[in-house]
C-alpha cells in the first residue's frame, strides 16, 4: 500500500479492525521508509474458496460466511497490550557488548509485535486467584514471551517452514541471517529461565515459585510444544491418523497457553486440583485456538495475519481442515471453547475479563 507521504510502497499494518459497513478493514500502517502513519479502508476479498479434505472431498466455501467472526477475530484487540509489553519490555537485555548482534537479533524478534496473549492470560489467571505481588508474575510473563518468539523464530527458519514474514516483518533469519537467527532462539530460551529465576526471593514464597518454575520448563519441552513440533515435522507431506493431528494441536499449541494459565494459577496459590482444572480449561482454549489458526491460514491474508498466509498447505503441514472441512471445524472451536467456559464458569473465582479473553483467543464474543 502506497505511503500519502512519501509514495513508498512497502508499509506495516500497526492496527486492523472491521469498518461499520461490514464490508472493509480499516488499516492504520507504518511506512517502512518514512516512519510516518496513514490510514486506509480496505475492500474484504469475497472470492470463494475452495478446499481439498484429506479424503479428497472438496468444499466449497464463502468467505462471507466469515466476516461476522473468524476472519475479524485476528482483527479485533479487545485489550490493550500497551501494559503487557511495559510489564516485559524492562527484562530484555541491553544490546551491548562484542555480543550485540545475537542481543539485537532478540530484541528485534520480542518487539516485532504480537497480541501478548500467553503473558496475558497468566496474569489475567494470576489476578482471579488472588495474586497482587507483581514482582512474582512479572518474570514469569516475560520469559512465556521470550519463550514463545524463540518457538516463532525457529519454526520460521528454512530447515523448518521457511517464512520470511512474521508480525508483517522480515522474520529474523532475512533480517539477521539463518546463523543469527538460530542463536537468538537459542539464547531467548536461556534467557526466559535467567529470567524467571529473578522472582526467587528468598522466602517461602520460593517453593510455589519453584513449582511454577517446573511448569516452564516441562511445557515448552520435549513432552509439550517441541514434542509436538517434532510430529509436526516428521509427517508434513504424509498422510497421518487424526489422533496424530491432535497430538500435534495438544502439544504444539495448547502445551504453552497451559503452560501460562498454570504458572499463573499456581504462583497466586490455587491448589493441585483448581491448577488442573486450568490445565483443562487452557487445553481445550488451545485446540480451539489452533482450529481457527488453520481456518484463518486459508481464508484470511499474509497483511492480516502478519505472517504469509497459505504457509500450510504451501509446507505440506497436517491440519484441522483437511480432516475436518470449514464448517465443521468452525463448528468443533465453537464446542472446545464452550466445553472450557463450563468449566471455567464453575470455579469459585471470577475473572469477566478473563472469560472474554478466552472467547476472544477463537474469534467468538457470544
Amino acid at each position: 500500500m502506497k505511503c500519502p507521504y512519501c509514495s513508498y510502497e512497502e508499509s506495516k499494518v500497526i492496527d486492523s479492525r472491521s469498518a461499520d459497513d461490514g464490508e472493509r478493514i480499516r488499516r492504520r500502517r507504518e511506512c517502512l521508509r518514512c516512519g510516518k502513519r496513514f490510514t486506509t479502508h480496505e475492500v474484504i476479498e469475497t472470492v470463494p474458496i475452495i478446499v481439498v479434505k484429506r479424503d479428497k472431498s472438496r468444499e466449497v466455501f464463502d468467505r462471507n460466511k466469515l466476516t461476522g467472526g473468524i476472519l475479524r477475530a485476528c482483527e479485533k484487540r479487545p485489550v490493550s497490550i500497551e501494559q503487557i509489553e511495559n510489564m516485559i519490555y524492562p527484562f530484555l537485555p541491553e544490546e551491548k557488548g562484542l555480543q550485540k548482534t545475537v542481543l539485537t537479533a532478540m530484541n528485534y524478534s520480542v518487539k516485532a509485535g504480537g497480541k501478548r496473549l500467553r503473558p496475558m492470560l497468566m496474569l489475567e489467571t494470576y489476578k482471579m486467584f488472588g495474586g497482587e505481588d507483581l514482582s512474582v508474575i512479572e518474570p514469569f510473563m516475560a520469559a512465556i514471551e521470550m519463550i514463545h518468539t524463540y518457538s516463532l523464530i525457529h519454526d520460521d527458519l528454512p530447515a523448518l517452514d521457511n517464512d520470511d514474514l512474521r508480525r508483517g516483518l522480515p522474520t529474523a533469519h532475512v533480517k539477521f541471517g539463518e546463523a543469527m537467527a538460530i542463536l537468538a532462539g537459542d539464547a531467548l530460551l536461556n534467557y526466559a529461565f535467567e529470567t524467571a529465576s529473578k522472582a526467587f526471593c528468598g522466602d517461602a514464597q520460593d517453593i510455589t515459585t519453584a513449582k511454577a518454575m517446573q511448569i516452564l520448563a516441562k511445557k515448552p519441552g520435549i513432552y509439550g510444544m517441541i514434542g509436538g513440533q517434532t510430529v509436526d515435522v516428521e509427517e508434513e507431506n504424509k498422510e497421518i491418523s487424526f489422533d496424530t493431528l491432535m497430538y500435534i494441536h495438544n502439544n504444539k499449541t495448547a502445551a504453552l497457553i497451559e503452560c501460562a494459565m498454570m504458572i499463573g494459577a499456581v504462583l497466586a496459590g490455587a491448589s493441585e486440583d483448581e491448577a488442573a482444572t486450568i490445565e483443562k480449561i487452557a487445553n481445550k482454549v488451545g485446540i480451539a485456538f489452533q482450529i481457527e489458526d488453520d481456518i484463518l491460514d486459508i481464508v484470511s491474508t499474509s497483511e492480516t495475519l502478519g505472517k504469509p498466509a497459505g504457509s500450510d498447505e504451501k509446507n505440506g503441514k497436517n491440519t484441522y481442515v483437511l480432516f475436518r472441512g470449514l464448517e465443521q471445524s468452525g463448528e468443533d472451536a465453537k464446542q472446545y471453547t464452550e466445553e472450557a467456559l463450563q468449566l471455567f464458569d464453575a470455579l469459585e473465582y471470577k475473572n469477566d475479563f478473563l472469560r472474554e479473553l478466552l472467547l476472544y483467543l477463537v474469534g467468538r464474543k457470544n
